[in-house]
């Protein structure tokens, strides 16, 4: 049996891949504090069993046996974190009532820059922007563990048949089958994995200080010509979700707190590797913390938004909970 290896030794094999860890427990699991957990679990597993490794397998395909494996297990236990559009019910309307759902454990963002890999990260398929966008994480939900796994080993990591039994403890056979499985569902509710994230345009770029500059005015007209026709707005806790520009105007004229200009303020900051914004809501003299919105675009208009209303996620992104009335945000 090998000997132990000291703190500073298994860290420095270990440590480099903590980033692709937590991105992978982080699409198992749809929420970057779980995922935060189970790497932490993960790594302690890891340290508690290294004297046995003794190298039989590569030290990446061991770590993700264990983070795979911690994952499944937390899954047992916990019901997918779905958005509102994944509950199954219609488009609602604008002018109804909010019904809060907190009995959901709904879907978080993550931090890009927590996940992220530069272009000279030779585990940059594993934290791509790519593979952690919103609507695919969204879409992973709707698949049961293992079918998630398979998929996520499989499709994002590129991983081989043989390579994902071994983890999972099973047979070529049976992934293969799960793969099949998953690739028939996720067709049903997802976009491609081939749909990639392409760098914001100049374009895209003007349309986002345009978003800012028509929310900080409160001006809805403005707001509604940013969005394509088609566009869908959700914001957990609350389970409706609403399809339209028009309509996406209508709650916001009708539900939002805000009401004049200079009520809200935005701050951008970047979530599965899409732009993103804390926003805040005048009290006073100050702004406080309001919500998280997270844009997806189509060509050079917004087609979908996700606010975000848990105000823990402003500690996750480095946001502080309030700002002074004088601050320019940044």
């Amino acid at each position: 049996m090998t000997e132990r290896p000291s703190n500073e030794e298994f860290l420095r094999q270990t440590d480099l891949m903590r980033r692709e860890l937590l991105a992978h427990c982080y699409r198992m699991l749809g929420s970057v504090h779980d995922a935060e957990d189970l790497v932490q679990e993960t790594y302690l597993r890891a340290w508690r069993a290294y004297d046995g490794f003794e190298g039989r397998s590569s030290l990446r395909t061991w770590l993700y046996r264990i983070a795979t494996t911690a994952c499944l297990t937390a899954l047992d236990s916990r019901g997918r974190r779905p958005l509102p559009t994944g509950l199954g019910a219609p488009a609602s309307e604008a002018t109804g009532p909010l019904v809060e759902g907190n009995e959901v454990p709904w879907l978080e963002p993550v931090p890009t820059g927590m996940v992220g890999a530069g272009a000279d990260d030779p585990a940059a398929i594993v934290t791509s922007r790519d593979s952690i966008r919103l609507a695919l994480i969204a879409a992973l939900q709707h698949l049961p563990p293992r079918q998630r796994a398979v998929l996520i080993l499989r499709d994002v990591l590129k991983w081989r048949a043989a390579e994902v039994a071994e983890v999972l403890d099973t047979t070529t056979v049976a992934v293969n089958s799960a793969l099949q499985r998953a690739h028939a569902q996720l067709d049903e509710v997802a976009p491609s994995l081939d749909d990639p994230i392409e760098p914001l345009t100049a374009e895209q770029r003007a349309q986002l200080d345009r978003y800012v500059a028509a929310f900080e005015n409160y001006d809805v007209a403005g707001i509604v010509e940013l969005f394509t026709k088609d566009a869908v707005w959700e914001m957990p806790p609350f389970t409706g979700w609403y399809q339209g520009a028009e309509e996406i105007g209508r709650l916001i004229a009708t539900n939002c707190p805000a009401k004049k200009p200079g009520d809200l303020r935005l701050v951008p900051v970047e979530a599965n590797g899409q732009p993103a914004f804390g926003m805040y809501l005048r009290h006073g003299d100050v702004y406080d913390a309001f919500g998280l919105p997270v844009l997806t675009f189509t060509g050079s208009r917004v087609s979908h938004v996700a606010m975000f209303f848990d105000l823990g996620l402003f500690d996750t992104f480095g946001l502080p909970r309030t700002l002074s009335g004088a601050s320019t945000g940044n």
